[in-house]
């Protein structure tokens, strides 16, 4: 660690397998707690790259518990967190459109960092219980088109770190893994990053791992399309800055995003979107998330097409259904 550290301190970069060696050693308690904190200190002043991330990546993905998932192509739906925005649940939303809609969509996800009602918050608050059973995972995305993967059941490497990054109280690389080691490692993704830094670094990331995905970021800050701004969509296929009118929306209000200030408040704003029974700027919203996880999953770059294909699945009640589904076979 000396070594790795003096490296840092001199701007030297380390590759992937250097990163993957260390996130081993960190698994297995190689390190003491002021180590760890060096290194994530020296990471985090140098910028992390794109190898390193990788790195960091395959060695929670070995360290973990794997959720091996029979059912072809599925997506996941995530954001970073930490814009303070403190928005409802939107992608576990959109996510239930999409298994209205006949998708399959495996979340990985946690409780809340940054806002109020994070989706462990959230899922759990309907009775569902968080499970790395692979037979029951499969269960539940082939009836109800939706699996929950709980971070902390699958990511064993990181309860060696959090007591550091409690400690240290900034951001470090592992703020950035979230999005990349779910554990059934999906083929396609929809992200929402709070910053255009964060746009580039991941669109690096996903073309080294290979999948189809589109990142998006709402120019005033929010790590989703938010329908607040104009937002940046980037893709294997093209990157663009829309508006919310190329979706025929209308702009949203701030204030109509917020998720409340309690766990409860969200959860009932959260059912009453899938009930149809909300502001049109909170529907229009999941839609606009769900419409590009839509194009993400099927290469259709129509979008007006696909806002109307999360419209019938939200109208219509069948993403309400999915979600009763899934928290019946989850209880």
């Amino acid at each position: 660690m000396k070594e790795i550290l003096l490296r840092l301190l001199d701007h030297e970069y380390l590759t992937r397998d250097e990163m993957h060696a260390i996130l081993l050693n960190i698994a297995q308690g190689a390190y003491t707690n002021e180590q760890i904190s060096a290194l994530l200190t020296a990471l985090q002043m140098r910028g992390i790259t794109v190898d390193e991330l990788l790195g960091f990546r395959d060695g929670v993905l070995e360290t973990g518990v794997p959720a091996t998932l029979d059912c072809g192509r599925y997506i996941d739906i995530v954001g970073t967190g930490g814009d303070q925005k403190n928005t409802f649940n939107i992608s576990t939303c959109a996510c239930f459109v999409l298994a209205g809609a006949g998708y399959k969509v495996a979340k990985h996800g946690n409780y809340a960092a940054t806002s109020v009602s994070g989706s462990s918050d959230v899922i759990e608050l309907h009775g569902a219980k968080f499970t790395n059973d692979t037979d029951r995972l499969n269960r539940s995305i082939q009836e109800s088109g939706f699996a929950y993967l709980h971070a902390p059941l699958f990511a064993k490497a990181m309860k060696f770190v959090a007591p550091v990054r409690r400690a240290v109280e900034f951001p470090t690389i592992f703020n950035l893994l979230g999005p990349i080691v779910n554990p059934s490692q999906p083929r396609c993704q929809l992200l929402g990053v709070a910053n255009l830094a964060q746009m580039r670094l991941y669109n690096n990331v996903y073309q080294k791992i290979g999948i189809d995905y589109g990142i998006v970021n709402s120019i005033d800050g929010y790590d989703e399309v938010s329908l607040t701004s104009p937002f940046k969509v980037t893709t294997n296929r093209y990157e663009r800055i829309f508006t919310p009118a190329d979706l025929g929306m209308e702009p949203a209000i701030t204030e109509h995003l917020v998720g409340g200030s309690t766990r409860e408040a969200a959860r009932i704003l959260f059912d009453n979107i899938l009930d149809n029974n909300c502001l049109p700027d909170q529907k229009n919203v999941v839609l606009a998330n769900a419409a590009f996880a839509i194009s993400v999953f099927t290469g259709n770059d129509d979008l007006l097409a696909c806002v109307e294909e999360a419209r019938e699945s939200l109208e219509s009640g069948r993403a309400k259904k999915a979600l009763q589904k899934f928290v019946e076979i989850n209880a």
